[in-house]
C-alpha cells in the first residue's frame, strides 16, 4: 500500500460519499484511509451504505479538517454547499491536494456566488484567481492534469453544458436557450424532506427554482469558456421526476438557418468522438436514462428543426447518472487525470440493464 495515494473523504455518509467509496475502494493506486462526518460517528461504513458493508473496515469519524487530511495527498470533499468553502479555507494551507463536489469553487465571479447561494463567498479571492480547475474533462483537460485543486461540476451543470457544448464550441451558440430537465431523487440528498419522500415523489411530477437555480450562472459560465457567444442566456427549469438516478435534459437553441444535419453531425464528432464517456446517440432513437443510469456515461443527441426566418431550431438531448457523471464519478474521472492515471480507472463498467 506504501505507494498507493492516500485518499480522505470528507462528508461520507450522503449518496455522494457512497458512491465515491464505492469507486475508490476498487482503485487500483488508491487507498482510502479516513472518512469523516458530522452524524453516525462511530459506526462501520457497510452499516450506514449497505452496498459496501464487508468490503472495508473503515469508520466514520469527526475531527477537525485540518487533521482529517493530515498525512494525506488527496481529499475528497462531499459536502453541502457553503458549509464546504470553510473547510477548503482550513486546508488549503496543507498542501494536499482537493477534488471538491460542492457548488462553492465552480464559479469564478463572487457576485453571482452571493446571487444564487444567497451568502457571500468567505473566500472570493480563490473564485477569482483561478485557484480551482473546473472540473470537467471534456472541456478542461489539460488544465486539469496541471491541477491541485478541482471544483467538480454540478449534475444539472454537467447534463445540460455537455448537451450543448459541440454547438458552443462550433461557434453556434448565441442569443436565449430554453432547458426543461428531469433528476431524480438522489440528488436531493440521503435524509428525506417532504418534496424527496418517495410517497410522495413517486406518482409525481414537480418543478421547483424554475429560472432561478443556482447552476444557471456555472452553465453560462461553462458554454462562454468553450466558445459559446457573451451574449449568452439561459432560461433553465428544473423537475422533479419519480426515479432514484438520472437527469434527462432537453434544451432549445437557434442557429443560422444555413446549417445543417451534416454540419452539426461533425460537430458532435468532433467534440465527444474520441471521449470514453460520452455516446452519440443516433439512427432514431434519442438518450434515454436507463442506457448510463449507474454508470459514468453519458449519452447526447439532437434534431434539428426545419428554417424559420433567418434560423433554424436545435433540440439537444442529454442524460447521465446524477451521482456518477454528475457527481462522484466525474469527480474521480478529475482526480485520475490530475494523478496521470488512466481516466477509465474504476469508471469504465456500463450501468445495470435494465
Amino acid at each position: 500500500m506504501a505507494n498507493k495515494v492516500k485518499a480522505v473523504l470528507i462528508g461520507g455518509t450522503g449518496y455522494g460519499g457512497a458512491e465515491i467509496l464505492r469507486r475508490l475502494l476498487f482503485h487500483p493506486n488508491v487507498e482510502v484511509t479516513r472518512i469523516t462526518a458530522v452524524d453516525n460517528i462511530g459506526k462501520k461504513v457497510g452499516d450506514v451504505h449497505l452496498n459496501l458493508a464487508g468490503l472495508t473496515d473503515l469508520t466514520f469519524q469527526q475531527m477537525p479538517p485540518a487533521e482529517a487530511v493530515a498525512g494525506a495527498d488527496v481529499v475528497f470533499l462531499a459536502m453541502p454547499h457553503k458549509t464546504t468553502a470553510q473547510v477548503v479555507v482550513e486546508i488549503l494551507s496543507s498542501g494536499v491536494r482537493i477534488v471538491d463536489l460542492s457548488g462553492d469553487f465552480r464559479l469564478r465571479d463572487p457576485a453571482a456566488y452571493t446571487k444564487y447561494y444567497g451568502v457571500a463567498h468567505p473566500a472570493p479571492q480563490h473564485l477569482t484567481d483561478g485557484t480551482f480547475v473546473y472540473g470537467m474533462p471534456e472541456l478542461n483537460r489539460d488544465a486539469i492534469r496541471k491541477a491541485r485543486y478541482v471544483a467538480s461540476p454540478g449534475c444539472f451543470a454537467t447534463t445540460i453544458a455537455l448537451g450543448l457544448l459541440p454547438l458552443a464550441k462550433g461557434g453556434k451558440l448565441r442569443g436565449p436557450i430554453h432547458t426543461v430537465a428531469a433528476t431524480g431523487s438522489s440528488g436531493s440528498g440521503a435524509n428525506p424532506q417532504l418534496t424527496t419522500h418517495h410517497p410522495l415523489r413517486a406518482s409525481n411530477l414537480r418543478t421547483y427554482k424554475p429560472l432561478e437555480h443556482q447552476h444557471i450562472p456555472e452553465i453560462l459560465q461553462t458554454l462562454r469558456t468553450a466558445g459559446a457567444a457573451q451574449d449568452l442566456s439561459l432560461e433553465f427549469v428544473p423537475v422533479s421526476a419519480p426515479l432514484p438516478r438520472g437527469i434527462f435534459a432537453t434544451s432549445f437553441a437557434d442557429v443560422p438557418a444555413s446549417t445543417t444535419q451534416e454540419e452539426l453531425d461533425a460537430l458532435w464528432k468532433e467534440t465527444y468522438g474520441k471521449e470514453p464517456f460520452i455516446r452519440i446517440i443516433g439512427g432514431g432513437r434519442q438518450p434515454e436514462v436507463v442506457g448510463v443510469s449507474g454508470s459514468n456515461y453519458v449519452e447526447v443527441g439532437f434534431t434539428l428543426g426545419p428554417v424559420t426566418g433567418d434560423t433554424r431550431r436545435v433540440v439537444c438531448f442529454s442524460t447521465l447518472d446524477n451521482l456518477v457523471k454528475g457527481g462522484a464519478g466525474q469527480a474521480i474521472q478529475s482526480f485520475n487525470v490530475m494523478m496521470g492515471f488512466d481516466e477509465r480507472t474504476t469508471l469504465a463498467e456500463p450501468g445495470l440493464w435494465p
